[in-house]
């Protein structure tokens, strides 16, 4: 079973374990970091609506204009606690160069989370990113958080770059004699565009593409990129006239998808957890388009319907009012000197004290999962937003590492929120959610949401958008604590100051969408959890989790039972659909935590789900029961979609770009200790690493 547990700084709170039979057992009180979360002042930092990313250019290459981005990870500091409380040193996206903007230099806009690209339809963006985790000198910058090397990770100090790609012990899971410390080196970073369709797998991300800074001091003997990066740099010249230099990667998105809510981070192989807690993430927005905003119409009149805004644009003046709004959702916890807080052992999740690589199975820093007890919203604890009695668009991401969120409205009386959106644009109708979910809202990490939130109804005055989910692993009856996690931000509702000129969102007619073809392979996937028994402080036995993977579910060939296989990281690639081919994915979930399971490249539809018998002794699954359609606001398509314990979640995607590529869980934790598996659409590209 999985162990249950939420991580407090300054605090204690319950451990749980999540039972077999679907209830809950307190096992224990943990503290964290040094902060307590109930001495943090709520709602007296105004909310941050992220500027929108300024472009570097606008270049034409081979006929087509294209918007140029140069933009940076850089090491700052920043006010995330309130006003009074100490800043924190976070790591931040943000434009390179000189220039100024309204009286500031661009390198102050780096942030945590960042800035907002703006992407058209049918319009490439190109983004030279550049890893500056370096200090003034020019020396590397070490992780801001306890690296744990004895993962399967990127791994730079097992090996120089080859002569030949593919071989070296990069990218590996290294043997140790004892037990190690932290990684205290060099950072590498990849950033991948989650959501993005159409873009080639050059420029995706992939975890095996890391890069290191370009600093003075790399140690002798250090590989300083990934598996696949002179690959990928190869396929990049060829494609785009580009060249990638150490430090940096340049990578290109077409923009062919529908308009959608996509977002950017960091997606470096075992250390994606880490990375993007530091504080590289941000919006990517998609717009325009046949299925864009300007193709919502009216019902009443047929016209083009209005929805709220404006959002930023760059260029904007300063303090211009917006109505449509991101909201980047993520937990944390802080120490008292206001650094960010992040377990250092593995006995902070569940007491394991060992026995740790080598001596035994358990990884000695990696934790299954991590449950921050402060809420932060683009960037600050706790944030207030001042709304009128008119209606509002917000975005929202659940950024949080392993965090299900439920947004609850019902302390707000009077609001009534419509999801008219989500991962893959505009959903088939819009879903009254105050009429038909209790005005809730479940979000798993990875996942965005596109709300109308009309505010026309609420008194004058300060209410609180909540969280309704759980204080650990979904599901799990670790109900958020009411006085930190269950708060997300408060809106200080005033009267209107003019007219509401926006459509009802019950007059939104949304654009059309068009169902994928009829599937030409189905195929069955699995999602395995690895345990052990440890042991803890007192020498008592413990049992925990050593990994989580992904694998294959198929008939066995003498008695047609459905059987798992659980393969990691490295074995082959087992998914391998042919270009242009539309296939069913059986995700068979035979652990006891949902899963928010993300494929990139592809927005699927998710088709059904389904109650399964899973026998880890035989390793098999039984499906039983009747199929159970799609929430209403998991209509139209996703790249993200919750697998629920105890069931077989199917989703059917269009594979039209050949590449590699990766398909994961996002609680990022998982991701990082092998529930990622490498997948590939079409044949083998010739001198692709093996």
């Amino acid at each position: 079973m999985f162990i249950k547990s939420v991580g407090v700084a300054g605090a204690s709170v319950a451990l749980y374990a999540y039972l077999p039979g679907g209830g809950t057992q307190a096992l224990a009180q943990i503290p964290g970091g040094t902060l307590d979360p109930t001495t943090v002042p709520k709602f007296v930092t105004p909310l941050l609506i992220p500027p929108a990313m300024p472009r570097a250019d606008v270049i034409c290459s081979r006929g087509e204009q294209i918007d140029y981005y140069e933009i940076s990870v850089r090491q700052f500091q920043e006010q995330i606690l309130p006003a009074g409380l100490p800043a924190t040193t976070v790591w931040g996206y943000g434009p390179v160069g000189g220039g100024k903007k309204h009286g500031r230099k661009q390198a102050d806009l780096h942030h945590a989370p960042s800035l907002t690209i703006e992407a058209r339809y049918d319009r490439p963006v190109r983004v030279k990113w550049i890893n500056e985790l370096v200090d003034q000198c020019g020396n590397f910058l070490p992780h801001l958080l306890p690296v744990d090397p004895t993962l399967h990770w990127a791994n730079p100090p097992q090996g120089t770059d080859p002569a030949v790609n593919g071989s070296g012990p990069r990218d590996s899971r290294p043997e140790f004699t004892s037990t190690p410390g932290p990684y205290t080196g060099p950072v590498p970073l990849v950033t991948h565009v989650h959501g993005a369709v159409g873009v080639g797998d050059e420029s995706d991300g992939y975890t095996e593409a890391w890069y290191l800074p370009d600093a003075d001091d790399i140690p002798a003997g250090f590989a300083t990129v990934g598996t696949w990066y002179n690959f990928f740099k190869g396929k990049a010249a060829a494609k785009f006239d580009v060249t990638w230099r150490p430090g940096l990667a340049i990578f290109q998105y077409p923009n062919t998808d529908r308009a959608s809510t996509n977002w950017y981070h960091d997606h470096t192989l075992g250390l994606t957890r880490l990375n993007v807690y530091a504080g590289p993430a941000g919006f990517y927005l998609l717009r325009g388009g046949p299925a864009g905003d300007d193709a919502v119409r009216d019902s009443r009149t047929g016209r083009r319907a209005v929805l709220p805004g404006p959002a930023p644009q760059e260029n904007d003046p300063p303090n211009r009012r917006y109505r449509e709004i991101p909201l980047a959702i993520q937990d944390r916890s802080f120490n008292a000197d206001g650094s960010l807080f992040y377990p250092d052992s593995r006995a902070f999740s569940d007491g394991i004290v060992g026995p740790y690589i080598p001596d035994g199975p358990f990884s000695p820093i990696w934790n299954p999962e991590f449950f921050g007890n402060t809420i932060m919203v683009n960037g600050n604890t706790w944030p207030f937003l001042e709304v009128e009695q008119r209606r509002y668009r917000f975005r929202a991401l659940n950024g949080c590492d392993a965090r299900f969120l439920i947004l609850d409205f019902n302390q707000i009386p009077g609001v009534e929120v419509w999801a008219i959106g989500n991962e893959g644009g505009f959903l088939a109708a819009p879903v009254n959610l105050t009429a038909t979910n209790g005005n809730q809202l479940l979000m798993s990490p990875a996942e965005r949401a596109d709300l109308i939130v009309d505010f026309t109804n609420v008194p004058v005055g300060n209410h609180v958008l909540r969280n309704a989910g759980p204080d650990g692993p979904f599901p799990s009856a670790a109900v958020a604590d009411p006085a930190t996690t269950g708060q997300i931000m408060q809106v200080q509702v005033v009267p209107r100051v003019g007219p509401d000129h926006t459509t009802p969102p019950e007059f939104l007619q949304l654009p059309g969408i068009t169902p994928l073809p009829a599937e030409t392979l189905t195929r069955g996937l699995a999602l395995v959890e690895q345990a052990a028994t440890g042991f803890d402080a007192s020498g008592d036995p413990v049992e925990g989790p050593v990994e989580v993977l992904l694998g294959t579910v198929a008939p066995d060939p003498n008695t047609g039972a459905l059987v798992w296989t659980a393969r990691g990281w490295a074995e082959p690639v087992t998914e391998n659909p042919a270009t242009g081919a539309t296939e069913v994915w059986e995700l068979y979930n035979t652990t006891v935590d949902a899963h928010p399971i993300h494929i990139h490249e592809v927005k699927f539809e998710v088709v059904n789900r389904q109650d399964i018998i899973a026998d880890p002794a035989t390793q098999t699954v039984q499906v039983v029961g009747s199929t159970q359609p799609p929430r209403s606001w998991e209509t139209g398509f996703k790249d993200t979609v919750v697998a629920l314990p105890g069931q077989v979640t199917r989703v059917k995607a269009r594979f039209s770009t050949p590449g590699q590529f990766v398909w994961h869980c996002h609680i990022v934790e998982h991701e990082d200790n092998e529930m990622m598996r490498p997948y590939r659409i079409g044949p083998r590209q010739p001198g692709q690493p093996e």
